[in-house]
């Protein structure tokens, strides 16, 4: 089996006694954070992202090596187990390629394979294969049929026959490791994701639109491109396929496969591996593919979100100034706040300067009214609907003003759930939802971290796909 601390060291570029101390540590209970702060000594000043990485790989080599003992014993209790394959699997370091190498022994249902078998075909399977090489001897494939016609089995003719041993041969094709494993690589590099919206979906009524007449590569697919492909086929709005050169993929089985020059034989292998691959792999394959794609989609979308949620958090404060809060809207208007220093509510007022001049006018009036009245020194306008109007009318406003607030686009994302939320409630117990979620954006100008860390984590804004994925987690 593998030396789990040993690989380990080699593939994060560590010293074996930082991995083992490490390792040591974590099995106590430790967790990254505490050992990357106060047992610095004991793992060689290894990072908080080294451990994690160390972590992560080390669990699944774990996993690895307990599904590695689990097929060995299976393989044994069969009576197969070749000092070849034991090898091979105790050396295998991918989950993928462990199970391929499991395939030929894995417990099957009764497949077309089995029944074969039943019937007593699997002679003329292992007859047929010995014809495979250079320089096999002739035969025919029907003569040699004849002898297994048994209509009591259900073999009523030849063509019966070698239905039967081409499927016995199909399933052994469809279950060699190295052939699975070189077309789930080509699939990768060389695949097209093909997209459609469905027919019963006009143009213009979802929200997968740009994906209604989409292909791309899967090798060049953007992680959160693949999600929203894979969002879009579960809620049944698209039909999501993995296409690649079918005839590239046959040739491949038939260069690996083919070693007779004996037409008769050619054309039955060929037949057959056509049958291997349509019936017997390409679904598995696909699904192995897609899977790959989900899980790197995953950990690139936790790193998007983990990358934002930093950014977004750690945003610069504008300071403890008296604020004016914007909310911006056009049918409902603008919900304008003004807070102090310390983030005290201290007016409410709706403006609607986005409808007629009258209105802008009073908008105006309004506005910098409340910006004399309470010193405002700071101005945030969210960045949603109307955003950029309403910065625009405010920035109209102060250049009618001696001193003029600094104005600020905010992200107002998750400002709404907040304000219902019942920390919004418990601050806010009198105010409607509308007033707090204008508090809120005006607060976040002056301390976002503070802020931020009210709002539940699904709605923060830092990005549909990476909250798709948080919401599946």
């Amino acid at each position: 089996m593998l030396n789990i601390p040993q690989l380990l060291a080699t593939e994060l570029s560590l010293r074996l006694a930082q991995v083992e101390a490490a390792l040591v540590l974590l099995s106590e209970g430790a967790t990254v954070p505490f050992i990357a702060r106060y047992r610095k000594e004991r793992t060689g000043e290894m990072t908080e992202v080294q451990l994690r990485q160390l972590l992560d790989r080390h669990t699944y080599l774990t996993e690895l090596e307990e599904r590695k003992a689990t097929i060995l014993n299976a393989i044994a209790e069969q009576g197969k187990l070749t000092e070849e394959l034991k090898t091979r699997i105790e050396t295998c370091l991918q989950k993928n390629e462990l199970e391929d190498l499991y395939l030929p022994y894995r417990p099957k249902r009764r497949t077309r394979a089995a029944i074969a078998r039943e019937k007593g075909l699997e002679p003329l399977a292992d007859w047929i294969q010995s014809l495979n090489r250079p320089n096999a001897p002739a035969g025919s494939l029907e003569q040699e049929a004849t002898k297994y016609i048994a209509p009591d089995k259900g073999v009523n003719s030849a063509e019966d026959a070698l239905k039967g041993a081409a499927d016995i041969l199909a399933e052994a094709v469809s279950e060699q490791a190295d052939l699975r494993a070189y077309l789930r690589n080509y699939l990768v590099k060389s695949g097209l994701l093909t997209s459609r919206i469905k027919p019963d979906h006009p143009e213009g009524s979802t929200k997968f639109e740009m994906y209604r007449h989409y292909q791309i590569s899967v090798k060049e697919v953007a992680p959160h491109n693949f999600l929203a492909l894979l969002r879009g086929e579960n809620e049944g709005i698209l039909t999501l396929e993995l296409t690649f050169d079918q005839d590239f993929v046959l040739q491949y089985l038939a260069t690996e496969t083919l070693r007779t020059k004996a037409a008769p034989i050619r054309q039955f292998y060929q037949d057959m591996l056509k049958d291997a691959f349509n019936r017997l792999m390409k679904t598995s394959l696909i699904s192995a593919v897609m899977s790959d794609q989900k899980a790197w989609a995953d950990e690139e979308s936790i790193k998007t979100f983990e990358a934002n949620l930093r950014e977004l958090l750690l945003a610069s404060p504008a300071g403890m100034k008296p604020t004016l809060g914007v909310d911006p809207g056009f049918r409902t208007g603008c919900k304008v706040v003004a807070i102090g220093e310390t983030g005290k509510f201290l007016e409410y007022q709706a403006i609607f300067p986005h409808q007629s001049e009258n209105q802008r006018q009073q908008a105006a009036r309004t506005l910098a009214g409340m910006i004399q009245k309470h010193k405002i020194e700071l101005i945030a306008i969210g960045n949603g609907t109307a955003g950029r109007e309403t910065d625009t009318f405010v920035g109209e406003v102060l250049q009618t003003l001696e001193q003029k607030p600094i104005k600020v686009m905010v992200n107002e994302s998750g400002a709404s759930i907040y304000s219902a939320s019942p920390v919004a409630i418990a601050e806010f117990p009198d105010l409607d939802v509308t007033v707090r979620g204008a508090i809120s954006i005006a607060r976040r100008l002056q301390d976002p971290l503070a802020e931020l860390v009210k709002i539940d984590r699904n709605p923060s804004g830092l990005g549909s796909i990476s909250m798709m994925w948080i919401r599946s987690a």
